[in-house]
């Protein structure tokens, strides 16, 4: 994977286990750390101090560790970082499919639906379909780019063959 792709990765696991988006200097971090940079050179990128981005590179990595339930170090960034894509990858393949809630657990699949209002005379349906089968199009399209055949996206999505087959008709 390349390093965008490898950074909307870490973004989405963070945000699911943090409710937080990386910022821009903890993105510099991840891309620097995997360009084997020093702290001074990612700090002078970002304008700030090498002492601030040790620091925050530091806490970076303690959240990559909790997440991943693994010590993660500049020095084992990157195989920690190909070891979990490779497992959410992988994961339709796997005979105990969803076993793994450390695999699972940042796979958003569908944000809960908002709580229906006591107001019967809103069509909230008709958006909350429209809003699901959206996210369920850019996931089938988007696990396709991870390499997914349509029975294993079929199967992870927990939709019919039939609905996987007919996107990006």
């Amino acid at each position: 994977m390349d390093i965008p792709d490898i950074l909307q990765f870490v973004d989405e696991v963070v945000s699911s286990k943090t409710g937080k988006h990386l910022n821009d200097l903890q993105r510099g971090i991840i891309e620097g750390t995997l360009k084997r940079q020093r702290y001074t050179d990612i700090a002078e990128t970002y304008g700030c101090t090498a002492g601030h981005a040790k620091d925050e590179g530091y806490k970076l990595l303690q959240i990559l560790s909790n997440i991943f339930n693994e010590t993660v170090d500049k020095n084992n960034l990157k195989s920690v970082l190909d070891r979990q894509i490779n497992l959410n990858i992988n994961l339709a393949n796997s005979n105990n499919t969803f076993g793994n809630s450390n695999t699972i657990s940042y796979i958003n699949i569908c944000p809960d639906d908002p709580t229906p209002s006591s107001n019967k005379s809103q069509p909230s349906t008709v958006n909350t379909k429209t809003r699901k089968n959206k996210v369920n199009i850019e996931l089938v399209n988007k696990l396709r780019l991870f390499g997914l055949n349509n029975e294993q996206i079929s199967e992870v999505l927990n939709l019919p063959l039939d609905a996987v087959n007919q996107v990006g008709l």
